[in-house]
């Protein structure tokens, strides 16, 4: 049985690269899956914690992050393409501004 230190420091490895992510890249759908790797590594901690106390709080919890990612992928993308199509862009610092 792996303990749940090792589940705990992925969790920590995983953050930290979604935090570099979006901290560093320009390219929107970049920034998009480094939240969603800070989402997941959220996730991989509420199950370990979860598993090590016995209670099923953190995977029910896991299953509400996991919708919310989801809904969040789908209104990113399409925020996304609706800026692609009008600015040819998906840079960040291009698209700063929200007038048309």
């Amino acid at each position: 049985m792996v303990p749940s230190a090792y589940y705990v420091l992925l969790s920590t490895v995983l953050f930290t690269t979604g935090v570099i992510g979006v901290l560093t890249r320009r390219n929107a759908l970049v920034v998009f899956m480094s939240v969603e790797l800070m989402l997941n590594s959220a996730n991989l901690a509420l199950v370990a914690f979860a598993r090590q106390w016995g209670q099923i709080d953190g995977q029910v919890l896991t299953f509400f992050v996991i919708t919310v990612a989801a809904a969040e992928v789908a209104v990113g993308l399409a925020l996304l393409v609706g800026i692609f199509r009008t600015r040819r862009t998906t840079n960040v610092d291009e698209v700063n501004t929200m007038h048309g």
